[in-house]
């Protein structure tokens, strides 16, 4: 504890060029390296679990499962990739690991959030229509239209990100006032933009989809409990399904999680100020974010059946058995 406070070089042998830094006492280094890699190695395992089960098991390969599996890539990408660059760059103070990884780590942590949010859209979109026009969903929400929106989303986000950053991409220290800092600024323009293209209207479609899935959801409940008669064609109800309204509470829970943990990231922005990366504030709000990573395979435990067992099945090697992937697990 007696070098808390003091400062030294980034870089001591060039003196004026090097930044300097607070040296942490080894404890606490050693702890914050302890608890960010536990962090980021229960993110990997958990959404790793999540993929295995989706890919594997025939019986999860639906379309809403399919997005599911979409954000499990993007949540693992976080805990595998983004987690231990922003561990080392929490803990050392300095900058270490060079203008390429600097320039690397900042577009793969902004297309990995703006996937999240296409990711969260299109979940709402799906849910949307199960609920509110079940008769039409399996015509309209098929997989293979699902795998063509998952994989627009993510072009969309490599281009978007690509053309924001395209200066810090060039020159990636061109902001940065002495070696050992890996500086990101994000100007105000640059910044409103990003604001309404990845804030204000995807949370917006999310909102008024969501609020719209609860009002037919509240009206279809209040519907059966009163007998009304629900008009049948064939086997089908317009009524949705049981299970449908299940998804959608569920993943309401994720998306409501997710926009509380996406909210502070936007607060710069909000505010009118410029994103700045360096930052102590932002460094707290980003792990905020990182963190529901880590969150939402916790909340598939909790409401999914299906993700136990299928988890259960993982950790006790039955996934060898011939046939595996045909197991009724739902």
């Amino acid at each position: 504890m007696d070098n808390l406070g003091e400062t030294q070089l980034c870089f001591p042998q060039l003196h004026n060029l090097s930044c300097k830094r607070l040296i942490r006492p080894h404890s606490e280094t050693i702890f914050f390296y302890i608890l960010l890699s536990s962090i980021s190695v229960l993110t990997v395992v958990l959404n790793l679990l999540v993929i295995i089960s989706i890919s594997h098991f025939k019986q999860l390969h639906t379309p809403t499962n399919l997005l599911l599996l979409s954000l499990a890539v993007s949540d693992l990408l976080v805990g595998l990739l983004v987690m231990p660059i922003e561990a080392v760059r929490l803990v050392e103070s300095c900058w270490i690991l060079g203008e390429l990884m600097c320039a690397l780590s900042c577009i793969i942590n902004f297309i990995l959030t703006s996937a999240s949010v296409g990711n969260m859209v299109l979940i709402s979109i799906d849910r949307y229509v199960a609920i509110c026009y079940p008769l039409q969903y399996p015509g309209t929400i098929t997989c293979s239209r699902v795998q063509l929106c998952v994989c627009l989303c993510w072009a969309c986000c490599f281009l978007y990100n690509g053309l924001i950053l395209k200066d810090h991409l060039r020159q990636p220290d061109r902001y940065n006032s002495c070696l050992g800092e890996c500086l990101v600024v994000i100007d105000y323009v640059s910044g409103t933009v990003d604001l309404v293209v990845t804030f204000f209207g995807p949370c917006s479609v999310i909102v008024v989809l969501y609020l719209r899935v609860y009002f037919v959801a509240v009206s279809q409940a209040r519907a059966l409990r009163t007998h009304i008669t629900v008009i049948p064609v064939g086997s089908v109800s317009v009524t949705a399904k049981r299970s449908e309204k299940k998804a959608a509470r569920t993943l309401g829970i994720v998306i409501l999680v997710f926009l509380m943990s996406f909210c502070p990231y936007y607060y710069p922005s909000l505010a009118g100020q410029d994103i700045i990366t360096s930052a102590s504030s932002w460094t707290i709000v980003t792990w905020v974010l990182y963190f529901n990573s880590s969150l939402n395979p916790i909340i598939y435990a909790f409401f999914y059946p299906w993700f136990r067992k299928t988890v259960r099945l993982i950790v006790t090697w039955k996934l060898r058995h011939q046939n595996s992937s045909q197991a009724n697990i739902l």
